[in-house]
């Protein structure tokens, strides 16, 4: 049996059903984050093995235009068991891991482990936020030079994602890319990517961590970024255990706001250098900048103010 896989998908962006990846059925993603419970898809698929099942168990064949469906499990059960992937891989939380407990998740000793260590417990909490030049700027997070932010919580851990003066330069945003649970990043990696339309931009990591776990609704709505950035919209969790040193490198309050402002004239520099109207808001640069004012550039704008590209 072919298994379709989890990483055939990346040129579309989509994630694919556990039904599909199974090879089950030729062509269908996922719409729901992964939560089957709530698919009508999966109810559907469900009652037509039951069905089958039914009928077999009655003697009954399926006619000749009608498709024996076996259930996704019972057909990753065809496969060898070293090549069988656990759920957690499918479903795009972890790089790849064969399931050895066929697929019995109630008293799978990883799954169990797998929720207590790396599902997110803690609720996101609403911000206290600034505002300096119409940009939001969140009490008590820490920023990059990048615009990335952390925001610590319990332990070592901590939550990631792009402040507001980025997502607003760069617009809606199509997805977010970000590495599995288990990988590792460094302070400063790139190895967090967005994307809006045929773009893509690297995001710098403000600290050094093991990923604990990822948003993967921004997968398919980065969007969601956009609208929240400092609660909904965070992109990773980390398990940071050199936070002490790394700190020292970011912004924080005070330190902040002389960072978005310094930002802004540089910002309104840009502007002005690339021969754009500025269109304000209130006195104030308004949403998606960039796709007011494409001309300045994706790759000038991503390269200068997420500091991936040294001018």
């Amino acid at each position: 049996m072919e298994l379709v896989g989890l990483n055939t998908d990346i040129k579309t962006g989509r994630s694919p059903c556990l039904w599909m990846q199974a090879g089950v059925v030729r062509s269908k993603y996922c719409s729901s984050f992964y939560d089957c419970t709530s698919c009508r898809f999966d109810r559907a698929m469900m009652r037509a093995v039951d069905e089958n099942k039914t009928a077999s168990g009655n003697g009954i064949l399926c006619g000749k235009r009608r498709k024996y469906i076996a259930h996704w499990i019972d057909k990753l059960k065809e496969i060898p068991s070293s090549k069988r992937p656990c759920i957690h891989h499918m479903k795009g939380r972890i790089a790849f891991k064969n399931c050895s407990n066929d697929y019995r998740c109630a008293n799978c000793e990883f799954d169990q482990y797998f929720y207590d260590q790396y599902s997110v417990h803690a609720l996101v909490n609403p911000v206290d936020l600034l505002t300096v030049d119409g940009f939001k700027i969140p009490q008590g997070y820490y920023i990059h030079r990048g615009h990335a932010w952390i925001k610590i919580e319990e332990g070592s851990s901590v939550r990631l994602g792009l402040d507001d003066f980025a997502l607003r330069l760069l617009g809606p945003l199509d997805s977010v890319e970000a590495p599995l649970t288990g990988k590792r990043m460094n302070q400063s990696d790139s190895r967090i990517f967005i994307r809006r339309g045929g773009k893509r931009a690297n995001i710098l990591s403000p600290v050094s961590g093991v990923v604990t776990d990822v948003n993967t609704r921004l997968r398919e709505e980065g969007s969601l970024a956009n609208k929240n950035p400092y609660t909904d919209g965070w992109f990773v969790r980390l398990h940071s255990e050199n936070l002490r040193n790394e700190l020292k490198d970011l912004y924080i309050g005070s330190e902040t706001r002389d960072f978005i402002e310094k930002e802004v004239r540089l910002l309104y520099k840009v502007i002005e250098e690339s021969g754009g109207l500025i269109n304000t808001d209130g006195g104030y640069l308004g949403d998606d900048i960039y796709g007011k004012m494409p001309l300045i550039g994706w790759e000038m704008l991503t390269g200068l103010f997420l500091r991936t590209v040294f001018f």
